[in-house]
């Protein structure tokens, strides 16, 4: 079942995120998770996405932001990753992992550059848990009880991500941006003991790999 349909997300728009896995050395599933959030608040806290003064990349974010968020999730390798490198985004490299988030656009209007990358089938290993940051940072938990794609837990990272820095209390996310915005996939506590913590939560919207209203994801900022 797909979600009914809403006349203020046509046509639909969408942050695209480009995960850096060569053959010869991929990144770690956690590390791309955590790579990814910290791509997307760092786009969205960039000055050129501020609204006052109006930065060049304000209007195509408060436009993606007033309809439905999505995040599609692609992977680059040789010459295609600094390819991308050319378009308007922010690059994150985190623990062995490189992400690229940039600019949102239309699902159907998406640079040459990325359109020919390879969007399902992002399946990386899972990588040992490192140590939670010093805080201010933001603690991210993926729903155990379902399977998904590195790629797919990437973007909902990201969605958890974004909507703790819109929706969460403005001295946490102060704290959190003067910290540098930095994110710890948390994955050494047990997931009934995590939600209760949670500022937001991620409902996924079903278009891939979960039905409609699944939780995937929720967040919370640790000081």
């Amino acid at each position: 079942m797909r979600p009914e349909y809403d006349p203020l997300d046509d046509p639909p728009w969408a942050m695209q995120l480009v995960v850096r896995a060569e053959k010869a050395d991929p990144p770690g599933h956690g590390a791309v998770c955590e790579a990814a959030a910290t791509a997307v608040v760092r786009l969205l806290t960039d000055p050129r996405a501020a609204a006052d003064p109006e930065g060049e990349w304000h209007g195509a974010v408060a436009e993606w932001e007033a309809r439905r968020i999505r995040k599609v999730a692609r992977r680059a390798r040789g010459v295609r990753w600094p390819e991308v490198q050319e378009l308007p985004g922010v690059t994150v490299e985190h623990d062995g992992a490189q992400v690229r988030a940039f600019v949102p656009g239309p699902v159907g209007d998406v640079p040459p550059q990325i359109a020919k990358l390879q969007v399902a089938g992002l399946e990386l290993a899972d990588d040992e848990p490192k140590p939670a940051p010093e805080p201010p940072y933001a603690a991210i938990a993926l729903n155990p009880g379902i399977t998904i794609t590195t790629g797919k837990a990437a973007a909902q990272c990201g969605h958890a991500a974004q909507l703790l820095l819109r929706q969460a209390a403005a001295p946490d996310v102060h704290a959190w941006i003067a910290g540098g915005l930095r994110v710890h996939l948390t994955r050494d506590v047990p997931w009934r003991d995590c939600v209760p913590k949670a500022t937001v939560a991620v409902r996924d919207g079903g278009f891939t790999e979960v039905p409609p209203g699944t939780m995937t994801a929720i967040a919370w900022i640790v000081r």
